[in-house]
């Protein structure tokens, strides 16, 4: 049988391989289900890096907003709450035990039903953040808690039945397509195995010493006459794969075994539970299929689950021709280490930025807060201000990126005031200088200034503010863009790049208006470079766009 229509094991040549899981996707896949759909994409990475190319519509949209929503979000104590609230020490082990309850006797599974979305509104969310000049929403379908914010046909664990009682990531693409948004998902399951072995342990010190917390104790059988009869608990925790051992005495030595144990982030299939990793298969292509997303986010260093998530990905990008008259629309997004390029998808930088610009088209995710809510951020006004929102985003799109920006939404479905103000923020400075994002690509080289950027994952906390004197550069057919990352100051814009005769300049500048604007600004083009005059009135305190004519 040719590679894309073969039936996929995923893991279970582990042959004698014991699963931790009960079968029951297995059961339940129809004929068929399994395969991938044809097209010219086969699971490996040689076709997909032979073939993929970033569609336009990515490449045009530049900024994205995401909604990173889950029942994380209901402790509102920020992010990874689910796991490390079995790990004492831990300051979510401490607010659990304080609100909820020692996890032993109230565990995680107790806080789906009070998350009930109650006050959401994805219309309004959405019209501002298209208001915002998103191009692109993306809706967190399942986080490393292994719970389904869709109608999962293979996972009972989730939001139709649970909780909202809602179709969440159905009713949020049928409002972004609304509004000519194109749609995303993530998806962050694939780590559940291991990330929530911390469900199976327990107390190394204290008067509960030794006692094992509610994953280790629950199965189908103990739910008769309780909220989640019917349903079996190891399905959602995913089994003890790796629970920690008996006899650990002390919170340093807890800490130690899951560092080097459940804490480890790999992404290979778990040869002890190949059942995981078939239902995580059914699941995401339950997934694609249902809700045809052009986007999928894996929060992954590389594609989830070995074959699995070539699989998966050949699959999407087959399906997107056949949903698109031979067009392929599909993005893949998974974050490779070490500014590794991999052509068959699109890399992204989780919290961090480029050095220099990509060969190809690549995203940032980052969050103006945790990623899952966390009130204390609210409260002590902590958010990343709008004005590093749009430095950043300028930053990125000069080398050839596209920003995706989670907004914490609180359980009820809200946004708080400060969360608000900030999204209007940067829809304010869009709404003028959007002509110099959208649309764009790099120019030959992507700025200037005193700023330094760091590339790599995880480093945007050690960079420096920008300032006025940084400048990025976009493109657009003719046009050339040139951004200032502050408000120049007396108005006047020096920009080194454009010294006339230069390398870079090798035709005279001949008009300079504001973006979006038709207005003729005075400017002169000497051999210390082009100097622009900015009338008072047109500044604005997070910088200003240039369109430039007459140099490319």
């Amino acid at each position: 049988m040719a590679p894309s229509r073969r039936m996929l094991m995923h893991g279970l040549a582990a042959a004698g391989a014991a699963s931790t899981l009960p079968a029951q996707a297995a059961d339940l896949a129809p004929t068929g289900f399994d395969q991938i759909a044809d097209g010219p994409f086969k699971p490996t990475w040689e076709s997909l890096n032979a073939g993929y190319k970033a569609p336009d519509w990515f490449r045009d949209a530049k900024f994205g907003l995401w909604a990173h929503w889950g029942a994380q979000c209901v402790p509102e104590a920020g992010d990874w709450y689910a796991r490390s609230m079995y790990l004492q020490g831990q300051a979510a082990y401490d607010h659990h035990l304080k609100t909820y309850g020692h996890p032993a006797d109230t565990g995680f599974i107790d806080l789906y039903p009070k998350w009930r979305a109650e006050n959401w509104n994805p219309d309004d969310l959405l019209d501002l953040y298209a208001k915002a000049g998103a191009k692109y929403f993306v809706a967190m379908a399942n986080h490393h808690d292994n719970f389904d914010a869709y109608d999962s046909r293979f996972h009972d664990w989730n939001t139709v039945k649970i909780g909202p009682k809602k179709d969440i990531i159905g009713i949020w693409a049928k409002a972004a397509r609304r509004r000519g948004l194109r749609f995303g998902v993530s998806n962050h399951s694939a780590h559940a195995w291991h990330w929530f072995q911390t469900a199976y342990g327990y107390d190394p010190e204290g008067p509960r010493k030794g006692e094992r917390y509610d994953a280790f104790k629950l199965y189908k059988i103990d739910g008769k006459g309780k909220w989640w009869e019917g349903l079996d608990p190891q399905q959602l925790y995913a089994g003890p794969a790796m629970p920690m051992p008996d006899g650990l005495q002390s919170i340093a030595e807890a800490d130690k075994w899951h560092e080097a144990n459940d804490r480890v982030w790999t992404e290979k299939a778990p040869l002890n539970n190949p059942a995981f990793t078939r239902q995580w298969y059914l699941r995401c292509k339950d997934l694609i299929d249902s809700y045809k997303p052009d986007l999928v986010y894996f929060d992954n260093f590389d594609l989830p689950l070995e074959q699995a998530g070539l699989d998966i990905t050949a699959h999407f990008y087959n399906a997107s021709r056949q949903w698109n008259g031979g067009r392929l629309e599909a993005v893949v997004n998974v974050k490779p280490e070490h500014g590794r390029v991999v052509p068959g998808v699109v890399p992204d930088v989780e919290r961090g930025l480029r050095s220099d610009i990509s060969p190809i088209a690549w995203q940032t995710d980052t969050c103006i807060g945790s990623w899952h809510y966390d009130r204390r951020i609210f409260e002590q006004k902590g958010y990343l201000p709008a004005a590093e929102v749009i430095h950043r985003l300028c930053d990125i799109v000069s080398k050839n990126g596209n920003l995706l920006l989670s907004i914490p939404v609180r359980p009820d479905g809200t946004i708080d005031s400060e969360e608000r103000r900030i999204v209007e923020e940067i829809g304010g400075w869009m709404g003028r200088f959007s002509d110099a994002i959208h649309g764009t690509r790099p120019w030959a080289v992507f700025g200037e200034g005193p700023t330094e950027v760091a590339g790599g994952m995880f480093n945007e906390g050690k960079q420096k503010p920008f300032t006025a004197r940084d400048i990025r550069f976009t493109t657009k057919g003719k046009s050339l863009y040139a951004i200032t990352l502050g408000r120049p100051e007396g108005g006047q814009v020096s920009i080194a790049s454009l010294v006339k005769d230069g390398a870079h300049a090798k035709r005279p500048v001949r008009r300079v208006t504001l973006a979006g604007e038709h207005a003729a600004l005075t400017y002169r083009q000497d051999r210390t470079g082009l100097h622009v005059t900015i009338p008072e009135g047109a500044l604005h305190p997070f910088g200003v766009a240039l369109r430039i004519e007459g140099v490319i």
